[in-house]
């Protein structure tokens, strides 16, 4: 297979500007005339719905929520990175790019990484004028903070709650377009497998989570905004409903996969408690501007953070990263991270965290500027650990919270598949192997209001399109072949749930495709997830009827879909002999402990093609090219 990124020539700075010029128009009163299935209601999808509406198109938005407002986007906390210059501390467009394309390690486009920091600054405009509540200084400017990977302030920001914010401004754009009937709104429906009519995309069958039905969706193009599927470790940030059956049904269907190994462990998280916790909590980057990150200089050290006194603390971020300190890629303050415990430095109970202290900021600051910093963070922190951040540090630990991977696009943001476009966390476009934080409120609402609408219309203008209606002999085929799996999983009638092959996916993927990943580790999970995947086929026990509301018949597809793209995952991860970003392979390290990459022999996107469960999948390479930015190793000294 050839993958043509379609990225336009000419000076970088030009590029998105040209392409745009070029693009071909529909008429408005012609856009009445088609149809666009969006799925995904988050800050990507609500913002591609709006937008698609406010032009005229004709649209259909599903999410599995009651509300688009529950969409995960509104678990974001930290902010939205633009390069305004507000700070007047030297960002600018280029920079915000150059941060962008040296966090991701280098594994990302250029042309991509550009457009995005090129629209940021429209999106804080958009979002004002929504009546988005960012946080202002004293005179009644946009105010900013800093955050990992950067050295300049250009983060906006509303408290600790900006996702929340941004997709209620998204929201209100969306319900606009509800009541003017140019969107439609289908709430408890989840896709269950994209159709292809003649090599195109035309649709989708959903299933109806309240009654239990198949659904069938026709249009002329399909729109996936589904989210990441960090879940396939169990443990994550991620709210549970979070999944990749969409997107991975649509790779069964002949979309490539690009990066799945590429995975975001974030810094800041609150520590596992016990077994019984089915997610974990993020701790906002946000909190390292002002909060120093730091383990006991002695090994096994049992005393409380507080009676620790400062010449026996490592503040070993600022200590290894000088000229970062505390605000480091994720990736990098990850790695530290479980370097520091895996040597016998670690905090707590579990000796698997470390300190997040805020004492010194309240010394200089005072506690009422920390409050108004970050006080619903601290009241979350206090709520789940029955500690108090005020008067103790924070205790965090990496978890898995975001994943670069995703279905393969163009510079259009349009698959392999001719009418799928993909857009937000579902995609791989534009972060590489790291994500920097701030930037995935920025990808999702660049990728909704300001891109999208563009490449779907040059795509509509010039594609031509055979009749096809729900009829079509393709969405009976799908709807059938979905209520067979159905029937499958309510037959199977064994004595384990959902949920309990979930975990035991998660330890496998967490052990051996986590933050540090070996030539062994692989080759174990590579034999290890077949094996259950097969005992999940005939040990699964779903209670219920397919016919109804039914959470645990809703688990078992989302489960099996994660059993085949964990062995994907993996496959990547051994495939790429190479350290980079969030993908850190233990034989390929610095001396110094860093990722070392391969680009002689590794500097291109892997979008994998599906040949079948069980067998082998074809890789397919699209070399990067670098003309700006030449890649170096990454140096946050």
């Amino acid at each position: 297979m050839k993958l043509e990124a379609k990225i336009p020539d000419g000076p970088i700075e030009q590029k998105w500007s040209t392409q745009k010029f070029n693009y071909k128009l529909i008429n408005p009163a012609n856009r009445r005339k088609y149809n666009i299935i969006v799925v995904g209601t988050g800050l990507a999808g609500a913002s591609a719905a709006a937008s698609l509406g406010e032009l005229g198109y004709n649209v259909q938005v599903l999410t599995y929520h009651e509300s688009p407002r529950r969409a995960h986007s509104i678990a974001a906390q930290g902010g939205i990175n633009a390069p305004k210059n507000y700070s007047n501390d030297g960002d600018s467009v280029y920079r915000l790019f150059y941060d962008t394309l040296k966090g991701g390690d280098y594994r990302a486009r250029e042309g991509n990484v550009y457009r995005l920091a090129e629209v940021s600054g429209a999106i804080i405009d958009q979002c004002v004028a929504q009546g988005v509540p960012f946080a202002r200084d004293y005179a009644g400017y946009l105010d900013n903070r800093s955050f990992g990977g950067a050295q300049v302030a250009r983060t906006f920001y509303a408290r600790g709650q900006t996702g929340q914010q941004l997709l209620l401004g998204a929201y209100s754009a969306l319900s606009r377009q509800i009541k003017a009937g140019t969107v439609k709104l289908f709430a408890r429906r989840e896709m269950v497998d994209l159709v292809v009519v003649d090599g195109q995309a035309r649709g989708i069958v959903a299933r109806n989570l309240v009654n239990g039905r198949m659904e069938s969706y026709a249009g002329d193009a399909v729109v996936l905004a589904t989210g990441g599927y960090g879940n396939v470790f169990y443990l994550s940030t991620n709210a549970k409903a979070c999944n990749t059956t969409a997107i991975w049904r649509a790779h069964k269907k002949g979309a490539t996969f690009g990066n799945p190994c590429f995975t975001q462990i974030h810094p800041t998280c609150i520590p596992v408690g016990g077994s019984y916790q089915s997610k974990l909590t993020l701790m906002s980057e946000s909190l390292r501007n002002d909060g120093r990150i730091w383990v006991p200089k002695k090994q096994g050290d049992t005393r409380k953070g507080g009676d620790i006194p400062e010449n026996e603390r490592d503040y070993y971020l600022e200590r290894l990263y000088p000229s970062f300190g505390n605000l480091v890629p994720r990736d990098v303050a990850s790695r530290r991270a479980k370097e520091m415990c895996d040597k016998g430095f670690g905090v707590g109970e579990s000796k698997m965290a470390v300190y997040l202290d805020f004492a010194d900021a309240i010394k200089r600051l005072g506690k009422s500027v920390i409050t108004e910093r970050y006080g619903n963070l601290c009241d979350m922190y206090k709520q789940i650990t029955a500690e108090d951040p005020y008067q103790t540090p924070m205790r965090i630990y990496p978890a898995v919270h975001y994943t670069m991977g995703g279905l393969w696009v163009d510079y259009n943001l349009m698959s392999n598949l001719p009418g799928l476009f993909v857009i937000g966390e579902a995609n791989f476009s534009d972060h590489g192997a790291n994500r920097l934080g701030a930037s995935a409120l920025m990808q999702g609402l660049a990728d909704g209001y300001f891109i999208l609408p563009y490449t779907m219309g040059d795509y509509l203008a010039g594609t031509r399109f055979e009749k096809v209606d729900t009829k079509n002999a393709e969405f009976q085929r799908t709807e059938n072949e979905m209520s067979e799996l159905v029937n499958k999983f309510l037959s199977i009638k064994g004595k384990r749930t959902a949920d309990e092959f979930h975990i035991a996916l998660g330890k496998i993927m967490w052990e051996q495709v986590g933050m540090g990943r070996n030539k062994n580790g692989l080759e174990k999970a590579l034999t290890l997830i077949p094996q259950l995947r097969d005992e999940f086929w005939s040990d699964l026990k779903v209670v219920g009827s397919g016919n109804d509301l039914n959470a645990e018949l809703e688990k078992a597809g989302r489960v099996a879909d994660f059993f085949e793209l964990g062995e994907l995952m993996a496959l990547d991860a051994q495939h790429r002999e190479e350290s980079c970003g969030g993908h850190f392979r233990e034989e390929y390290q610095t001396a110094e402990g860093e990722a070392l990459r391969n680009d002689k022999e590794f500097a291109y996107v892997a979008a994998w093609e599906f040949t079948g469960v069980g067998k082998k999948p074809i890789l397919n390479k699209e070399s990067l090219k670098f003309e700006y930015v030449i890649p170096s190793q990454r140096s946050y000294k």
